[in-house]
């Protein structure tokens, strides 16, 4: 059978996570590794039995027959990336944020349209099975109506952090602890709870030698009626303490905690549902904050390209929590309340 043959551009931290998830499916492969630094791409080639490296992305969408490329590049540089994969006529694999704003968001979903190629976005946090879980409580309706709603990632990033690359923290290429840290918690509070009507924001810089927040709290009123906040900061002492999403409702109370919502805390429904036995077996520990997702994530990837399913996230999906990062900047420079779509 013929495996489906991936590029990597960008051989820094979160790449390992893409590797490791391709590594254990067997209907695809890694071919070709590429980045600007030669040393780390040359690390990454000979850690995984890659043959081919490139220092350049273009000379690799040339010279390689790729199926998909995964992008794991600074966060600015994810449009201007996946518009060249595209262009290449190849499917095109972005780590979250997609864009760090939706301009450029909106450049690379045409690019894909144009070309008739898939985007998909990572979005690994849906597929823990703890998030599994509460999604499908949601999805049964089993809180009635939604109240309340609170996301909070508490955890650390010392100033060392930011020093290792001179793109984190940066506008241009990486935005703060929300549109870098807490993306995926932005996303899920959309996913779960719907579209936003609008954002009241509040950031700052406290600590960190950055030009984007280390810190920062952002009140969501949602189309739907529902009021929620996503409190961020990366000054938690001595490290990270918490990521966890609750929902109130007039027939349930859950909160999935732990460090990187791995755990639930707190799960309590007026009916009962055979969920509320798995709920408890659901908790597990992951390796970092990044979770087990990516494999799953992965599997429908592939699958997708195969023609066996339908991609869990795409680009338009992607782009949501863009908007909704934005808008939170957008009020917190402004002192305003912003409305969306913007």
């Amino acid at each position: 059978m013929k495996k489906v043959r991936i590029g990597l551009i960008g051989c820094g931290r979160i790449a390992k996570n893409h590797l490791d998830a391709v590594s254990q499916i067997p209907e695809a492969e890694f071919v070709a590794v590429c980045d600007t630094i030669p040393a780390k791409a040359k690390q990454v080639a000979e850690e995984r039995g890659i043959s081919k490296v490139y220092l350049d992305h273009h000379e690799m969408l040339a010279k390689e027959e790729l199926d998909l490329v995964s992008i794991c590049t600074p966060s600015g540089m994810h449009p201007e990336h996946g518009v060249d994969v595209a262009n290449a006529g190849v499917h095109v694999l972005t780590e979250k944020p997609m864009a760090i704003n939706i301009a450029a968001a909106d450049r690379l979903i045409k690019a894909c349209d144009d070309n008739h190629v898939h985007l998909f976005v990572v979005k690994q946090n849906r597929l823990n099975s703890t998030m599994q879980l509460l999604k499908q409580a949601v999805d049964k309706n089993r809180f009635g109506r939604i109240y309340m709603a609170q996301a909070n990632v508490f955890w650390q990033r010392p100033q060392a952090y930011y020093d290792q690359e001179k793109w984190r923290g940066t506008w241009e290429f990486d935005g703060g602890a929300y549109m870098n840290q807490a993306s995926h918690y932005v996303d899920a509070m959309y996913w779960l709870l719907g579209n936003v009507e609008s954002v009241s924001a509040y950031t700052a810089t406290m600590a960190r030698n950055i030009e984007a927040e280390d810190t920062g709290s952002a009140i969501i009123h949602f189309r739907n009626g529902i009021i929620a906040s996503i409190n961020v900061t990366m000054l938690t002492y001595p490290k990270n303490f918490e990521g966890s999403i609750t929902i109130i409702g007039e027939k349930g109370t859950v909160k999935v905690g732990g460090v990187a919502v791995n755990k639930i805390e707190q799960w309590e429904f007026e009916e009962y549902d055979d969920d509320d036995r798995l709920a408890l077996g659901s908790n597990y520990i992951p390796p970092n904050i990044y979770g087990f997702g990516h494999n799953p994530y992965y599997r429908n990837v592939i699958d997708t390209l195969l023609g066996r399913a339908v991609p869990s996230t795409d680009g338009r999906d992607g782009r949501k929590s863009v908007e909704i990062i934005q808008a939170i900047y957008r009020s917190a420079k402004t002192g305003k309340r912003v409305s969306l779509p913007l």
